[in-house]
């Protein structure tokens, strides 16, 4: 039975899942990137933005699985881009360029209505402003027999935790404090939500930690 997943989903050991202030220049926010560092030196990330060579070890495996498996993915509106509030134009299309990496129907989650973008490799954004009920709605049923992932960010993924609509969660957890940003189980139960930790294995960039439901 398909599922509904997070993966890939980099924290703090403080458990911050983006730094504060998000902008152009820092898209995940102000030391977002000390986040990532298990992800930007793999084989999955370097093929993503058209160079060769990276790492084949452990933080590999997990990039990998990270985009594989999918039919469909759930994105908030900052994970889209910096633009608040209406939609001034169509001009902004996404952080990736012309060819993003999800290569599947992507749904955005907004108040504000767009029409959808088709771009290169097989990625349409779809805009969705009747909240993440609709949205997973709509993922769902673009998957067919493959897994929807909840890409994000952490107030996404927190609506869908909330929600009781995770099965699955992998966490690259990063040996860095942020001090601040945003909290991504700040509030949350996850043993009152049935997750147990599956698996778990470490690198010099990330403790990589699995989690299901019951």
């Amino acid at each position: 039975m398909p599922k509904v997943r997070v993966r890939g989903f980099s924290i703090s050991l403080d458990g911050f899942g983006a730094g504060p202030e998000q902008t152009l220049q820092d898209p995940l926010g102000k030391r977002g990137r000390e986040l990532h560092q298990w992800f930007f030196g793999t084989k999955t990330f370097r093929a993503m933005i058209g160079q060769e060579g990276g790492s084949s070890g452990t933080d590999e495996q997990f990039a990998a699985a990270a985009m594989d498996g999918f039919g469909a993915f759930i994105l908030g509106r900052n994970m889209f881009g910096p633009i608040r509030g209406e939609w001034p134009d169509d001009k902004w299309k996404g952080w990736w360029g012309d060819n993003p990496p999800y290569h599947a129907p992507t749904f955005v989650l907004t108040h504000y209505p767009r029409a959808p973008i088709e771009m290169e490799g097989g990625t349409t954004f779809h805009f969705v402003t009747g909240g993440i009920e609709a949205a997973l709605e709509q993922a769902k049923a673009a998957a067919g027999d493959l897994d929807v992932k909840i890409g994000g960010g952490v107030s996404t993924v927190r609506q869908y935790l909330l929600a009781g609509h995770i099965d699955e969660m992998h966490l690259a957890v990063a040996p860095v404090v942020l001090g601040r940003g945003e909290a991504l189980f700040a509030g949350i139960d996850l043993p009152a939500l049935g997750f147990k930790v599956k698996e778990k294995a470490a690198t010099d960039f990330a403790t990589h930690v699995v989690l299901t439901k019951d």
